[in-house]
């Protein structure tokens, strides 16, 4: 045990590892349809809109209620908040499994979303009260980016292994042990938190919080996936109107959701805003790489999705070594100026690809991902250490927010430029369809005789190839530009005292009981 009160010991390190867990199922369940839905939709029959919507209810609703959750954490006790999610999320898990309608099947993903932003922000909160030595939390936190990146990439690759040997409502009983053992240990090693004079809870923010929200990130997800059309640019407007009207409500309120007092943290705002830029760069490259194993190289899902595993590898070095270099006096605006070039370079390399490159896109992958685990790591430590403890939900929720807004933003603006190239390098004369995509080129040259269909197979790989590379160095000067900024606007700023933010009735909130 230590001897210092300041540092945490074996107990809390433990209870990370516990709250980990949900970490790693909800970031999974972003991907774990991906090789299950075939299945599905033989057993259900969903139409085609209720498909769309069984792959795309749970991130709104999960982007959507993510502020509003962490608020709620703040006032309610976050301990208390995060073991009521994981219920609806063990419980939405096993309705799910066992859904017969394809509307048995959306409700359920609904609740698995409203459980998991519940989750996300209260687990990132209680790091935050844990550990409140900076070296630790530095390395907590750092943990903590890690197991959320490699849950996407694990989330695909569970799916096809668990479809492959079951049936596909296994990729949702995964998630029973995990949130029972959550349940068990929960009240035993996590400390209750939360805000001793949170006021009360603003009902009208939390439509206006969705109304925000939902529009802008379904209208950006659309626009990624089917190009320009009016109604998606209007969504966008509307969310942006109920944004304006929230951040409103926000400055006038006398308990407001999200405290405006968070931006005048030293170092919050640079970090929100960061943090959103490293998400788009993050996914962004998604878009391109799993179309490119796939449609490019001509693997099956399965493999594409194992070869994919490699970069991660990367992943879990970065946010370490970060944290060590952090603690050994690395000013945080170098790591983060570092990490934004790092990205960069895997962009570049990405830039540098054929239609026969499987190494150097693996490579690319996993220098871009790095890159980013260590922005990431540096930017949460840092927006978590500028907000008092007693709003690090609400915080939190931001930072999970801007990340939901930054990974739909880098799919639609680098998927334009892809699908601009794209359409450009794909030969004028050729159907309509393949025009469009890749996968509908390759679908009409399968039908067309002997040479005809190679050249077009061949040519709209190319093309697809050629707009990867012209995302990528779009990408690239974004990131750099991301760099610029980070040693502009990080420099000089100190996590402040940890004194500053706590008082002496901090221990008695933090205590296991939580009384």
């Amino acid at each position: 045990m230590t001897t210092n009160p300041s540092r945490a010991g074996r107990r809390e390190w433990t209870a990370l590892g516990v709250l980990m867990l949900p970490l790693l199922l909800v970031s999974m369940d972003v991907s774990v349809l991906y090789f299950a839905i075939p299945e599905i939709s033989a057993d259900l029959d969903p139409t085609g809109t209720q498909q769309l919507w069984i792959f795309d209810i749970y991130g709104f609703v999960l982007a959507g209620l993510l502020m509003t959750m962490g608020s709620l954490g703040d006032r309610v006790g976050r301990r208390r908040l995060l073991l009521v999610g994981a219920a609806a999320f063990g419980a939405a898990s096993l309705l799910a499994a066992y859904a017969h309608t394809a509307e048995t099947l959306i409700a359920a993903r609904a609740v698995l979303g409203v459980g998991g932003a519940t989750l996300m922000p209260t687990t990132m909160a209680l790091v935050r009260t844990m550990f409140t030595d900076p070296a630790q939390r530095a390395k907590a936190i750092g943990l903590w980016s890690g197991v959320m990146t490699a849950g996407i990439a694990l989330g695909s690759v569970m799916s096809g292994v668990l479809v492959e040997h079951f049936w596909w409502g296994s990729v949702f009983l995964v998630n029973l042990p995990a949130m029972a053992l959550l349940l068990i240990l929960g009240p035993v090693l996590l400390p209750e938190s939360k805000n001793p004079s949170p006021g009360r809870f603003d009902l009208w923010s939390v439509p206006l919080s969705l109304a925000a929200v939902l529009p802008v990130i379904y209208g950006v997800k659309e626009l990624a996936a089917r190009g320009w059309n009016v109604g998606h640019v209007v969504s966008i407007t509307v969310g942006l109107l109920f944004a304006a009207l929230f951040v409103h409500r926000q400055r006038t309120s006398a308990s407001p959701m999200i405290p405006p007092a968070l931006f005048r943290g030293h170092g919050f705002t640079p970090a929100l805003v960061l943090n959103t830029g490293s998400a788009f760069g993050m996914m962004g490259s998604a878009y391109f790489t799993t179309q490119y194993l796939q449609s490019v190289l001509g693997k099956s899902a399965l493999e594409a999705a194992l070869w994919s595993l490699l970069p991660s590898v990367l992943i879990g070095a970065a946010a370490p070594v970060a944290a060590q270099l952090a603690q050994r006096g690395v000013e945080r605006a170098h790591l983060v100026t570092a990490g934004f070039t790092f990205a960069a370079c895997g962009y570049g390399l990405l830039a540098l690809t054929g239609t026969d490159s499987l190494w150097l896109v693996l490579a690319a992958c996993g220098v871009l991902a790095a890159g980013i685990v260590v922005v990431m790591s540096q930017l949460t430590d840092l927006a978590l250490s500028s907000a008092p403890v007693e709003k690090a939900g609400a915080a939190s929720s931001l930072l999970e927010t801007g990340t939901e807004f930054g990974g739909a933003l880098g799919m639609a603006a680098l998927g334009s430029i892809g699908t601009a190239l794209y359409r450009h390098g794909v030969p004028a004369d050729a159907p309509a369809p393949a025009r469009e995509t890749l996968g509908g080129a390759l679908a009409v040259a399968a039908e067309l005789p002997g040479r005809a269909g190679d050249a077009l197979a061949t040519a709209a790989r190319e093309a697809f190839t050629d707009g990867m590379r012209g995302a990528a160095v779009a990408a690239a000067l974004l990131l750099l530009g991301a760099a610029g900024l980070a040693a502009l606007g990080l420099r000089n700023i100190r996590v402040r005292p940890e004194a500053d933010t706590t008082d002496a009735g901090q221990a008695d909130r933090l205590s296991p009981s939580g009384v």
